[in-house]
């Protein structure tokens, strides 16, 4: 059975005794309670090391224990120098997956072969070098200087009335840094609208705003995770700055960054859902009712180390410390990239809006709430609209349309017919049932400008005579006057009542007439 090893202090001790005091074995046995032979022992590797006496000064614990008891030469010790492990190569090997110490040690023992340490030791030399690395670093949180943000693992069932299917409503926690007072609220989704949603409230629940915000790696919040740049989602950048505050997201794969709202989350499940587990709930707002309750109460349940509570802490430590709130609520907002048309509009959920002209091929940010459409370059803002939920409708502003499309925009139903009854009521009238016989706007207008037109090379009196025998024909179309010009019919004499519509046919031997039908 392998002696046990002397622990430090009583070495130091035996050497002082043996060499300083001149006391016998027996003698020193006695002091440190150990048998002759063990003292014997650790002269004999004392001999073995060469350090001497007295022991440098320089000269640690580790170091002294590493010397007496695995030099090569010493009685009792192996004879064989055992090989150290690689601790740097099995920590990286470590992280790969699949790989445990079990393997590495097989690899180890299969390179070493009988200079190589027992699997038990072998674990034991690692874990004592890694521990230095995972040692925790304290954070003293200052006042209004941080809130951790996250979703609970755990959400509230939500029943269907209908159904009877049961689905899970996430539960949204924040945690002052300093005071450690807590907000939680369940959401209807993890989607981006009830994550910046959440955050408002959080804001009104802490009355103030902290100078940063530190979330997890959400998608709703963190566009492109980083250890060292992560790239925010642009609403969350865009709720950043709105309320004058920091977000900076935890490393990736470090829950210690978050300890705080990780012990919030687990007060939230043991205080809050696991409360709440005999309750049965149909909608979200009547879930966030019952959790507004046991907020409350842990909120101001006092603390075990102390006298106050979080609600109280939050009072006199951290809510004098929060920046004020913006004076206006953030509004949460969608946005894509889009190029800008050659008719200068851009399509926003099925509903085409303007941007200047000059931009047309240019890449523009479209930003769009349940109330505006916002169009940016570069982050300049570039026209902004009142949100229409018209399908394939256009909004269209005057002073993104060049000058010449412009003065065709300004010609409306009203003005042209104004314009044909200078010429004659027929003309007019000619131009009405124009309009009223196309769909869309911009062709009638094109029949009426071509229309109007003929005025200049035939007159107005013959065109108001040909718009005459048009309506008489009722065939009041572009077309049908240009032919009338054309063929000078406008200058034949209209048989019977000029403005009746039921004409009588010519006499011919080929018109049978109405009797041949009787």
């Amino acid at each position: 059975m392998a002696q046990k090893r002397l622990s430090v202090r009583k070495i130091r001790e035996i050497l002082r005794l043996h060499f300083a005091e001149a006391c016998s074995l027996r003698e020193i046995g006695q002091s440190v309670g150990q048998s002759p032979s063990v003292v014997h022992d650790c002269l004999a590797r004392h001999k073995a090391s060469g350090l001497g006496w007295p022991l440098p000064e320089q000269l640690d614990d580790v170091e002294l224990e590493t010397r007496l008891y695995r030099a090569p030469d010493a009685i009792g010790s192996c004879p064989v120098r055992l090989a150290e492990p690689d601790y740097e190569y099995l920590r990286r090997e470590l992280f790969r997956k699949g790989v445990t110490l079990m393997l590495l040690w097989q690899e180890y023992k299969q390179a070493q072969g009988d200079r190589a340490y027992q699997y038990s030791r072998f674990c034991d030399l690692y874990r004592r070098w890694a521990k230095p690395l995972g040692a925790v670093m304290h954070h003293e949180h200052k006042a209004g200087d941080k809130v951790f943000v996250d979703w609970s693992g755990d959400g509230i069932p939500i029943v269907d009335r209908v159904t009877g299917e049961i689905s899970e409503a996430p539960l949204f926690v924040a945690v002052l840094g300093a005071s450690g007072y807590c907000f939680a609220k369940a959401a209807p989704s993890r989607a981006k609208e009830h994550w910046l949603r959440l955050h408002n409230e959080m804001l009104e629940h802490f009355e103030g705003v902290p100078a940063a915000v530190v979330p997890d790696n959400e998608k709703t919040g963190v566009t492109s995770p980083c250890r060292y740049d992560p790239e925010l989602n642009v609403a969350y950048q865009a709720w950043a700055e709105h309320y004058a505050t920091t977000v900076i997201p935890t490393r990736p794969r470090k829950p210690r960054d978050k300890a705080m709202v990780e012990n919030a989350v687990l007060n939230a499940q043991r205080w809050i859902v696991a409360s709440l587990r005999n309750h049965t709930f149909f909608s979200v707002e009547q879930a966030n009712e019952a959790i507004e309750d046991k907020l409350t109460e842990y909120n101001e349940r006092k603390l075990q180390h102390g006298n106050s509570s979080r609600r109280q802490l939050w009072e006199s430590i951290d809510r004098p410390a929060l920046r004020p709130l913006a004076v206006q609520r953030f509004e949460p907002f969608e946005s894509a990239h889009k190029t800008l048309q050659i008719d200068y509009h851009l399509i926003v959920e099925e509903h085409h809006y303007s941007a200047p002209y000059i931009y047309i091929g240019h890449k523009l940010e479209v930003r769009w709430t349940a109330s505006v459409v916002e169009i940016f370059l570069a982050r300049r803002r570039i026209a902004v609209h009142a949100r229409s939920y018209q399908k394939w409708g256009w909004t269209t502003c005057r002073e993104h349309r060049p000058e010449h499309h412009n003065a065709q925009a300004d010609w409306s139903v009203e003005r042209m017919v104004r314009w044909a009854n200078k010429t004659g009521p027929c003309a007019g009238q000619v131009a009405t049932q124009i309009f009223g016989a196309h769909r869309h706007y911009e062709r009638g207008l094109r029949s009426c400008l071509g229309l109007m037109r003929l005025e200049k090379t035939c007159g107005a009196d013959r065109l108001e005579a040909a718009c005459r025998r048009a309506l008489d024909l009722g065939s009041a179309s572009y077309r049908t006057v240009c032919w009338i010009l054309k063929q000078g019919a406008d200058r034949l004499p209209i048989a019977g009542a000029a403005s009746s519509t039921a004409h009588q046919l010519p006499l011919h031997e080929n018109i049978r007439g109405p009797e041949y039908y009787s």
